[in-house]
């Protein structure tokens, strides 16, 4: 997945040049690794993002590894939390399979499982949580996070994001898209018709 082009965009009050990576010849993205922005990029997209989701007065902030790390972090810092629970797609020993829901992310060829540690159930169960992640694209991954969360009983009352990505992920989310705070929002692109290989926005 090499990148020759970018594009520029706002995250939040913070501006991004992003690569543009295409996944096929008819889909290309602009790539936000949110682990490589930075520790002063994290702490100001955290505090903004804790400050779009702070009125639905969250208990705890549930994120998804890698990606979503630092955000969980920063967002919990900011909001006065002192805990945060990270969701796993990479097998490891001690997570089992009993906390654990399929997903199929945009940027992953193969099928996975999204896991939660068993020892952290507790930090979650029955509490008001945020869901948090880097882009919403697809919504899969946001999709599987929360019915781990619900499983445990608790209630996702704001879903966080970085940016989404197109609008696929409404449809995906159904009436959780109406709980998505972000701090801009991206599209996707396609190639035009021109046979140059131009790319065209698509938002829809």
């Amino acid at each position: 997945m090499g990148a020759d082009r970018t594009y520029r965009t706002a995250v939040g009050s913070q501006s991004v040049e992003l690569p543009l990576v295409a996944l096929s010849d008819e889909l290309t993205i602009a790539l936000l690794i949110c682990v490589d922005l930075g520790v002063a990029f994290a702490e100001v997209a955290g505090r903004e993002l804790a400050e779009l989701m702070r009125p639905a007065e969250p208990d705890i902030v549930v994120s998804v590894a890698t990606m979503g790390i630092p955000l969980a972090i920063e967002a919990s810092r900011a909001l006065g939390l002192d805990d945060y629970v990270i969701l796993h797609k990479t097998p490891k020993i001690h997570l089992g399979e009993r906390w654990s829901e399929p997903v199929v992310s945009i940027t992953t060829e193969a099928p996975q499982r999204l896991r939660m540690d068993p020892a952290r159930v507790k930090a979650v169960r029955g509490r008001r949580v945020a869901v948090v992640d880097d882009v919403i694209s697809t919504g899969a991954s946001l999709q599987a996070a929360l019915r781990l969360v619900r499983r445990m009983d608790a209630e996702p009352v704001v879903i966080g994001a970085l940016m989404t990505e197109g609008s696929g992920w409404r449809m995906a989310l159904g009436a959780d898209a109406e709980n998505v705070r972000s701090l801009g929002s991206m599209p996707l692109f396609r190639p035009a018709k021109d046979g140059i290989g131009t790319l065209e926005e698509d938002w829809g």
